[in-house]
């Protein structure tokens, strides 16, 4: 059985690590290299650096974060915002990386998918879906949240997984921010579709909530900022917790 990945967020705007609720009424949570390495030291099993105002400011992710991420940090962490083009990622990868996501250029470019894939290989290329309930149906949305698509959720999934996207990051932005629990049934439907691991995000708030988005979910790696940034929930305990719940978790030899 495959080991379950507990991956923080680290939504960053200018350096510093910010976090809301559904996407907005953001509040400063700290430095993010230092945030970073703190996660790692606790048994994080990997790290997501979002640039969140990069798409919507027209800028590229910032190059010199990247580089302090990967001096301080010994585990694998993906960085997405404002990437568009092989350049960008090849820029990114450079700097450390070890993986990359894509949102809002893929929505409007789907070969930009094909192109990473082909250029670098589908292990570190990752879609990012931020998704919505319409009333009637899981709507994409591109540029943080902000500008909703009439794509269908799980179509564009199976698209992008075709396109040679080697994992997907699902946020609910339903439940983004709320500690009310993830979205399993649209986590598990897209799971059930996909032979690429799909990470959830969106609505962690207790430790019993990874454990339904695992199990019922069927998510290959759980997503969450808030009640790390705000030590609600410590990694160690959380992966204790898990363990005991017959969960498959990697786990240090100093809290096993």
């Amino acid at each position: 059985m495959l080991t379950k990945r507990i991956i923080p967020c680290l939504d960053v705007m200018e350096g510093r690590t910010v976090k809301g609720v559904n996407f907005i009424n953001l509040r400063d949570a700290g430095d993010a290299v230092e945030l970073g390495s703190l996660y790692a030291e606790k048994g994080a099993d990997e790290l997501v650096f979002l640039d969140i105002t990069a798409t919507v400011e027209k800028r590229k992710t910032l190059i010199e974060l990247v580089r302090r991420v990967a001096k301080e940090v010994n585990i694998p962490f993906t960085v997405g915002g404002g990437i568009s083009s092989v350049e960008d990622v090849s820029a990114l990868l450079n700097a450390g990386a070890d993986k990359i996501s894509i949102n809002s250029s893929a929505v409007r470019n789907p070969g930009l998918v094909n192109t990473l894939a082909l250029e670098f290989g589908s292990q570190c290329i990752v879609v990012a879906i931020d998704t919505r309930f319409d009333g009637e149906k899981n709507i994409v949305h591109t540029h943080g949240g902000r500008t909703p698509t009439e794509i269908i959720t799980e179509n564009w999934a199976l698209e992008v997984q075709e396109r040679g996207a080697g994992e997907i990051l699902l946020t609910s932005m339903d439940h983004d921010g709320t500690k009310a629990g993830f979205a399993c049934e649209l986590t598990a439907s897209i799971s059930a579709s996909l032979q690429i691991p799909v990470i959830a995000s969106g609505g962690a708030g207790t430790m019993e909530h990874f454990t339904d988005v695992f199990t019922h979910g069927k998510a290959d790696a759980a997503l969450a900022a808030s009640i790390f940034h705000f030590r609600e929930i410590e990694i160690p305990d959380l992966k204790k917790y898990l363990h005991g719940q017959g969960i498959v978790m990697r786990l240090e030899k100093s809290f096993a």
